[in-house]
């Protein structure tokens, strides 16, 4: 089979390798992937590099070819998509889940054919593409987890979502399905007609207003009930929040670590803010967020389609940060 992996440090370490087809073990099967796609995640690995052979990407789906002994959930044909971590079934987070995260700990989707363990896969929805299905398992599962798996978004909230990236997108739309309002920030004005177009009440530009916080609260009239924080900017979002409510930070897009914040406890205090730390989720979660967003027909947003051969494009074109929902490759 043939396979993309990561050697070395940056874009240029991406080359593609023929590799031994993937037998199945007990309990495992081998997917024939068609279709992957990338996170901000995936170039954050690729510019940090790598201590040894890695496949890259963390989000893929394609059809079962062959099963191991004892698999009972799945028979060759079956279109499935694989959850981010491996092992983490349900239930709440526990540490070691990451060492089975696809694309980092081990490796991931960017290969014609991938074994993985029958608990880790769910079903791609009726009438889904494997492009279409091959965006949830980080993105989408993350603005699941953030919206509505501890303190759930109710009709009327105010969600604000920053970017234009795939869990903010999906933010946007899974906020929406659940009848909450949503504020979304952007550079760019044409992106932000396109997120109102999604269904954004409210928007506005970081870039021409650099507080874009107050200006959100501005245009609102209100403050925030949920924040979904990708930025790393969390001094703002936890000054946006009102009284109970919600910043999930889901990681940073300024640096590998982000700017260091000096939380004040009696800002928390005075307001009963919730701040928590949300690292992708479970296959429970990716089952429930697949069932929602086929039950109400909402179709994940595609930015562009890149064929395998030409895999370094897509992260090219992640690297330019000039798309509007996910980039996916097609296997």
């Amino acid at each position: 089979m043939r396979a993309w992996i990561l050697d070395g440090s940056g874009v240029a370490a991406l080359r593609q390798v023929e590799r031994p087809d993937p037998v199945p073990a007990p309990g495992h099967v081998v997917v024939r992937v068609r279709a992957t796609s990338l996170n901000h995640r995936d170039l954050g690995i690729a510019r940090r590099g790598v201590d040894a052979p890695l496949v890259p990407l963390s989000d893929g789906a394609g059809e079962v070819v062959a099963t191991g002994e004892g698999v009972t959930r799945w028979t060759p044909g079956d279109r499935v998509m694989a959850n981010f971590f491996t092992t983490w079934s349900d239930g709440p987070w526990r540490p070691h889940y990451g060492e089975s995260a696809l694309g980092g700990a081990v490796d991931g989707m960017l290969a014609e054919l991938v074994a993985l363990p029958e608990s880790a896969l769910v079903a791609v929805p009726e009438g889904w593409s494997f492009e279409e299905a091959a965006t949830l398992p980080c993105a989408g599962v993350t603005a699941w987890h953030a919206l509505f798996e501890d303190r759930p978004v109710r009709p009327g909230d105010l969600v604000v979502v920053q970017g234009t990236g795939g869990v903010s997108v999906f933010a946007l739309q899974l906020a929406r399905l659940a009848g909450a309002q949503v504020a979304a920030t952007s550079s760019s004005d044409r992106k932000l007609e396109v997120m109102a177009e999604l269904g954004a009440t409210f928007r506005v530009n970081y870039r021409t207003t650099p507080d874009w916080a107050a200006e959100v609260r501005a245009v609102a009239g209100r403050d925030a009930d949920h924040v979904v924080e990708v930025t790393g900017q969390l001094d703002a979002s936890l000054s946006l929040a009102g009284p109970n409510g919600t910043v999930t930070v889901i990681g940073t897009t300024l640096g590998t670590d982000g700017p260091t914040v000096a939380i004040s406890p009696s800002r928390l205090l005075r307001n009963s803010l919730h701040l928590r730390g949300v690292y992708v989720g479970s296959t429970a979660m990716l089952r429930r967020l697949a069932s929602a967003m086929a039950s109400a027909d909402v179709r994940p947003v595609i930015d562009s389609v890149h064929p395998f051969d030409d895999a370094v494009a897509a992260y090219e074109t992640m690297a330019a940060a000039t798309h509007l929902g996910k980039i996916v490759v097609t296997v």
